[in-house]
């Protein structure tokens, strides 16, 4: 990781560290300040950890921390990808660095089926979107560009590369996961 990077994330940490020291129902939400915070510039990005995949976005761990109560995340979305429709079984946060993403929240119906949740929404380079189990963590995202890549961070109230998670298909059958990490990129000048 560069500098930039560890400061940038190191800042984050401690401000998560001091929510998660007392957890409640607002932990999602008080975690979102901060990360606004970092997304708010995208100059402070290793190259390697924003490298882009052509066949598939990447997830690429920033931070973990030591007792798992959250992790720190970047997605690099390729132009035009997506992920599958999935779940993510903890609290998370969505931050946009660069680019910028559409989210389609869906609902599960009395039959087991899964249904869009409202209109998809675009959230652009600075915002935050915020997920929970409680209010239904089930979505699908996507690069909302076909030309260029977008970047966004993400915080987990857990070591997300490890929680057992599920994508689905319309009919709302699960399919089990564990999405792990990328290994960052190996970027030379």
């Amino acid at each position: 990781m560069s500098g930039s990077q560890t400061r940038a994330i190191d800042r984050l940490v401690a401000a998560i560290e001091a929510i998660v020291a007392t957890p409640d129902e607002t932990v999602v939400t008080r975690v979102a300040a901060p990360l606004a915070a970092l997304v708010a510039s995208d100059d402070w990005i290793d190259p390697a950890f924003a490298a882009p995949d052509p066949e598939r976005y990447r997830q690429y761990l920033l931070y973990r921390d030591p007792a798992e109560r959250f992790s720190v995340v970047s997605f690099v979305w390729g132009p035009g990808q997506a992920t599958p429709i999935h779940d993510h079984r903890v609290w998370g946060l969505i931050g946009i660095l660069r680019g910028a993403e559409i989210e389609q929240r869906y609902t599960r119906q009395m039959d087991g089926s899964l249904v869009p949740a409202g209109a998809p929404i675009r959230l652009e380079a600075g915002q935050v979107a915020m997920l929970s189990p409680a209010t239904s963590d089930i979505h699908q995202v996507t690069n909302a560009y076909d030309d260029r890549i977008s970047i966004s961070i993400h915080v987990y109230g857990a070591d997300i590369g490890r929680v057992k998670r599920a994508t689905y298909d319309a009919a709302g059958t699960a399919k089990p996961f564990i999405s792990g990490y990328a290994e960052p990129a190996l970027v030379t000048a």
